[in-house]
């Protein structure tokens, strides 16, 4: 029997009385009753040290520090790194949103969130825990290779993860365009999914190598925080054949790319 999202067990991180039992709420609407609620960050990992939630909901701020520092924190640690991360803030600067995307969460919900949006986010935790695999007519799934571009460790750690539940075991990873181009002589690959803003060379300047190169052939997927227009229409123009945020839920990714491989 596949999971539900009532089977999710969940810890929300939230010094709010008020906010925890709105958010508490939504949750026994969902039918998940499996909740463990904490006031700051230093319960949480300490909670996780012990105990693994499907999904860990977040606000920004709490007494002793910030959810910047919380999921970098989880992300280090090799019994938290792979926990689904959710943050909900009424926060809109770039600066504060950014880490948190490039940590790989699977949602950033405003304050009030849309309870459509809330839902598709327990979808995506339930979705990365058990695999799903891709529908492919002309395609060998058990040889699929990929290829994930990003500077962030943790962000390669996450699409990763994601593409695992989509059932692509098989994933190379490089820290920017150079490297990347470095494996493609090496390994051949069927599809690159890459992130914008790297250094040496980034997510542009890889689309547009490959464009005139003999791997050309190969489709690109990007997933980037930028939200420049200007910039994700030069990459558009560059070659790219989809452009996702950071927070790309598996549903997602799971139909990108069994159209970008099927085409």
């Amino acid at each position: 029997m596949s999971l539900q999202i009532q089977d999710l067990t969940v810890l929300l991180i939230e010094p709010s009385a008020t906010q925890s039992k709105i958010i508490k709420q939504v949750l026994l609407d969902e039918g998940i009753d499996k909740l463990d609620i904490l006031k700051n960050g230093q319960q949480a990992l300490d909670f996780v040290k012990t105990s693994q939630p499907d999904l860990l909901i977040s606000t920004m701020y709490f007494d002793d520090m910030t959810a910047i520092e919380l999921v970098q924190t989880i992300r280090g640690q090799s019994h938290s790194q792979d926990i689904n991360f959710m943050l909900i803030s009424s926060e809109t600067s770039f600066a504060m949103l950014d880490p948190i995307k490039q940590a790989g969460v699977l949602a950033v919900l405003p304050k009030p969130f849309d309870r459509r949006d809330f839902r598709t986010a327990l979808r995506s935790a339930r979705d990365t825990l058990e695999v799903s695999s891709l529908t492919l007519k002309n395609l060998d799934m058990d040889n699929l290779k990929g290829l994930v571009v990003d500077d962030s460790r943790t962000a390669r750690r996450h699409i990763s993860k994601l593409l695992k539940a989509c059932g692509i075991e098989d994933c190379l990873q490089a820290e920017n365009g150079r490297q990347a181009i470095e494996v493609l002589h090496q390994e051949s690959v069927d599809f690159i999914i890459t992130d914008y803003n790297m250094p040496e060379m980034n997510g542009q300047e890889l689309a547009e190598y490959l464009t005139r190169s003999e791997f050309s052939y190969i489709p690109v997927l990007m997933v980037t925080s930028e939200s420049d227009n200007s910039r994700l229409s030069a990459v558009r123009q560059a070659g790219v054949c989809a452009l996702f945020d950071k927070t790309i839920d598996p549903a997602s990714l799971r139909s990108t790319l069994s159209n970008m491989l099927e085409n």
